[in-house]
């Protein structure tokens, strides 16, 4: 009885710090992973996408004058409003000011929404609406978002591209050139 407890007690000892140990282990590997997005309703650092195409754009994060307001993505929101005709090619910089928050507004309110000024879930889908594959080559699929700009009569199209990578990421080609960029929430290169 003697050596089962003396066992008992030696395996006690030991498995406290391997369970300390393996607690830390689990912490550094969830806190290791991307950086997710705040405000991301898929908490992806990426606008992402899988499946059809035009349900890409259903849960993507929030983007507005708190909320990454300095971003790819708010650029890419931003082309998404020139592309309606919205916001002038010369306002897409990546960075959700006055104009981007009154463009916004303006989008929601034509599209039936509350107009908050924030691009949020329900924003992103209407637009989400407008995206089209055209193309698959090697798991990149190339998208056309396809919106009209233009006085109320005489709509024209206005189309830029996107390319969803095959693990899903998005990015997109600005209007004004330049791109492709990785449509992240975190950072803003365009």
């Amino acid at each position: 009885m003697s050596s089962l407890h003396s066992t008992r007690r030696v395996l006690r000892k030991a498995a406290v710090p391997v369970v300390g140990a393996l607690l830390a282990i689990g912490i550094n590997v969830a806190t290791a992973t991307p950086a997710a997005a705040s405000g991301s309703y898929s908490g992806r650092a990426y606008v992402y996408g899988s499946g059809v195409v035009p349900d890409d754009f259903d849960d993507e994060g929030v983007v507005n004058v708190s909320t990454h307001r300095n971003s790819n993505v708010a650029c890419l929101w931003q082309t998404i409003l020139w592309a309606n005709g919205y916001l002038p090619s010369s306002g897409i910089d990546g960075v959700f000011g006055d104009q981007t928050d009154a463009a916004t507004r303006n989008f929601q309110r034509d599209k039936s929404l509350v107009a908050d000024g924030s691009a949020g879930r329900n924003s992103w889908t209407k637009a989400g609406d407008k995206l089209v594959q055209r193309d698959n080559q090697n798991g990149w699929l190339y998208v056309v978002y396809q919106g009209a700009r233009g006085s109320r009569s005489t709509y024209s199209s206005h189309e830029f591209v996107l390319q969803r990578s095959p693990d899903g990421n998005y990015r997109f080609y600005p209007p004004q050139g330049g791109g492709p960029y990785w449509a992240t929430y975190n950072s803003r290169t365009c």
